[in-house]
């Protein structure tokens, strides 16, 4: 073959791979699209980042995701079950009665689950959201362990990712109300969407090079959350993910938020997604969820 010819053949090659459609190595502009799209004309945020750089990769109204302090509502809970399963105060297959009605001093906090759930395990209180077994697990906790558990988690500390942005509080506690009051996130702590977010990619990151039989419970919980329980609304096929969905009050109102925290893929978590509507609740944050997992799911089975 003749030098002329091999040119003409190389440049044709190189030509026509510059022209075929690549695929991103970044879905930022896949996840943009699809949060648009879910989001549209409604009040609230989600906000997408990469769990191993804790970039940004997409995201609508980040203002309101890194200045708005909100109560957590369950969103905290795998949190709080991981402080007692560190603290050796817990054993995961350990099963509590889920108690009906549920009063924490003059509040009322029934389960949202149904009533064939009576006495669910660790894994069990994350899927199905038991505030039954969250309050009475975490009267084991001392005040000052609660509080340094959730402080380790980062909320109460400024990301980095959003400018100005506010810093969450954990309050100090001193009475067994106030405890397990703060463990289903409904009052002593309030944390902006951002903080929420980047404790769940730490969250993520800890699923990535942790496998243990305590931690277990919990990260099996938040995939059973999607599978079957609570947070069911932000299913896909085709790829496991793991979430939780949190519904709170607004201080001095009756008004509920909606929260919504997850990452995927489940067993190798790649992305970390968070939803918060100001008004609603956890299930309709999840539903917006749904459609960003769908369109990452997309792209990855595109790579």
């Amino acid at each position: 073959m003749s030098h002329r010819l091999s040119l003409v053949l190389v440049l044709s090659t190189t030509l026509g791979l510059a022209n075929c459609p690549r695929q991103s190595k970044s879905p930022s502009r896949e996840l943009q699209g699809a949060i648009n799209e879910a989001i549209a004309g409604q009040p609230g945020t989600i906000v997408v980042v990469s769990v191993t750089s804790q970039q940004v990769l997409a995201s609508h109204n980040l203002e309101l995701a890194s200045a708005q302090l909100v109560r957590p509502g369950s969103t905290l809970k795998p949190f709080v079950l991981l402080a007692l399963l560190d603290s050796g105060k817990l054993d995961p297959s350990q099963h509590f009665l889920c108690k009906r009605p549920l009063y924490i001093g003059n509040i009322r906090m029934d389960c949202s689950h149904t009533t064939e759930i009576v006495e669910p395990d660790a894994d069990d209180a994350i899927a199905y959201s038991c505030n039954s077994y969250i309050s009475q697990a975490a009267s084991r906790l001392g005040p000052r362990e609660l509080v340094e558990a959730l402080r380790r988690a980062g909320l109460d500390s400024p990301t980095g990712l959003g400018k100005p942005e506010a810093a969450g509080h954990v309050n100090r506690l001193t009475t067994s109300e106030e405890i397990q009051l703060a463990a289903l996130g409904e009052r002593g702590v309030e944390v902006t969407p951002l903080e929420l977010l980047e404790a769940y990619r730490k969250l993520a990151l800890r699923k990535r090079t942790e496998n243990t039989q305590l931690s277990k419970a919990v990260f099996e919980g938040l995939e059973h959350a999607i599978t079957y329980g609570s947070a069911h609304a932000a299913y896909i096929d085709g790829m496991h993910i793991a979430g939780k969905t949190g519904t709170a009050t607004a201080p001095n109102t009756a008004r509920t938020h909606g929260l919504f925290v997850g990452y995927a893929p489940a067993d190798q978590p790649e992305i970390a997604l968070v939803v918060y509507l100001p008004q609603g609740h956890g299930l309709d944050a999840a539903k917006l969820a749904q459609p960003v997992f769908a369109e990452y799911a997309n792209f990855v089975n595109k790579r």
